[in-house]
């Protein structure tokens, strides 16, 4: 029963390192994720900070910076904790096979001492021909040749956990040293984050005189937001109302007797075709590709914080995301375009349809497919417009009918 148990134990142990193991992996993969963010980030950086025409730029790409290596430093300690869990578990088998092999070298020893003094052919012959019957001496000669068995099977179970003994600690040695590696590169990020921290202040406190001027600014680009928003509204309704229309177009051919409903310009009543798509997009919420291949959030959903004043508040009804100069835009899901808007001569918008939600793709310097063009997942829509001060940002709202909702829940790893 005792047996049992501890082979139980340790079976369950065993499920553990495996399921660790696994975790390990993922985590190792979403480092060299944020490292390559960190990477593309600098490469951005450098490139506004060659421009010099915005410092506020410059603070928005440290704050990036900073959260992304604040990112790393978490990811590397929990890779940190699992190993030192894992490590623990290898050292409580190494404990059990030394214990389990001090027991079986002890009775290995015994063994050998006894088949010693027994070793000669007359006293194993003496033991048979002593016996008083021949089923006795039958026994005894059956009892030397299982004796001589267990004997060897002895001898290759303290083979068998010798090895598996030095593979365990070999395993362990590999591990310390993966452990020394990740405290040693936890602590070089932890000075090289101080240090970004350090610049970024220094910026900050260099430009926090332009307060005035700051002010303006962003007043100024929060009534073009506004401006943008109630025009992409206006269009996501009238889409609604189209489809609607449509709708009731087709109910009415289907049932000629039925009583037409009351359509609204606020909610799509889905035919049973846009009710699969609007149901596969919504089953892929946390898992949508991010509509640029590669980039950072330099703008969150809803009310944010000025990085420089934070008592100015930025309303932003999506998010706006930073990538690299001749960048592409691209759809997150399949879909229907419903509308292409021209913003201004150079500022382009491609609105989506998938269902009753919309994805919007705003900051185009052009556009690469048209109204009723059906789209695929990642599929190019315009190239993103780069600004003069060398931001090339684009602006995603996601909305279902007309209220739009975070892309953060939506987009993964966002």
């Amino acid at each position: 029963m005792r047996k049992f148990l501890l082979s139980l134990i340790f079976l369950c142990l065993t499920s553990v390192i495996w399921g660790q193991e696994t975790q390990q992996e993922k985590l190792e993969k979403r480092k060299a994720e944020i490292q390559q963010e960190i990477l593309d980030n600098e490469k951005m950086l450098q490139t506004v900070k060659k421009k010099e025409k915005s410092a506020v730029s410059v603070i928005i790409l440290q704050s990036n910076k900073i959260k992304l290596k604040e990112k790393l430093i978490y990811t590397t300690e929990k890779q940190t904790k699992i190993l030192s869990n894992d490590m623990y578990i290898n050292q409580m088998k190494i404990n059990k096979l030394n214990r389990e092999l001090v027991i079986l070298k002890e009775d290995y020893a015994k063994m050998i001492v006894k088949s010693y003094k027994s070793r000669s052919e007359q006293s194993r012959a003496m033991f048979l021909l002593s016996s008083e019957n021949f089923l006795q001496a039958y026994k005894r000669a059956q009892y030397m040749k299982q004796y001589t068995s267990y004997r060897k099977m002895q001898g290759e179970e303290i083979k068998s956990k010798t090895n598996e003994l030095l593979g365990f600690n070999e395993k362990l040695n590999v591990q310390k040293a993966a452990k020394k590696k990740l405290l040693a590169e936890n602590t070089k990020e932890k000075l090289s984050l101080e240090k970004e921290k350090r610049e970024q202040l220094k910026l900050v406190n260099a430009i926090k005189k332009d307060k005035k001027k700051i002010t303006n600014e962003i007043k100024k680009k929060q009534q073009e937001s506004r401006a943008i928003d109630r025009q992409i509204d206006r269009l996501i309704r009238e889409a609604i109302a189209e489809a609607n229309r449509k709708a009731a177009t087709e109910n009415a051919k289907a049932n000629p007797n039925a009583p037409v409903p009351a359509y609204t310009s606020s909610k799509i009543v889905l035919t049973a075709e846009s009710k699969i798509l609007a149901d596969n997009f919504r089953a892929n919420r946390g898992k949508l590709p991010w509509p640029v291949e590669k980039g950072f959030v330099s703008l969150g959903f809803g009310d944010q914080p000025h990085p420089v004043y934070p008592s100015l508040v930025i309303h932003n009804s999506g998010v706006e995301i930073t990538t690299e100069q001749g960048a592409y835009a691209r759809a997150v899901f399949g879909g229907e375009v419903t509308s292409v808007i021209v913003l201004s001569p150079v500022n382009k918008a491609v609105v989506v349809q998938h269902g009753d939600c919309f994805t919007v793709y705003q900051n185009l310097s052009s556009v690469s497919v048209s109204k009723g063009d059906k789209v695929n997942i990642k599929q190019n829509l315009g190239k993103i417009r780069t600004n003069g001060e060398g931001k090339t940002i684009l602006k995603f709202t996601i909305s279902q009918n007309t209220t739009y909702n975070n892309p953060a829940t939506w987009l993964y790893n966002m």
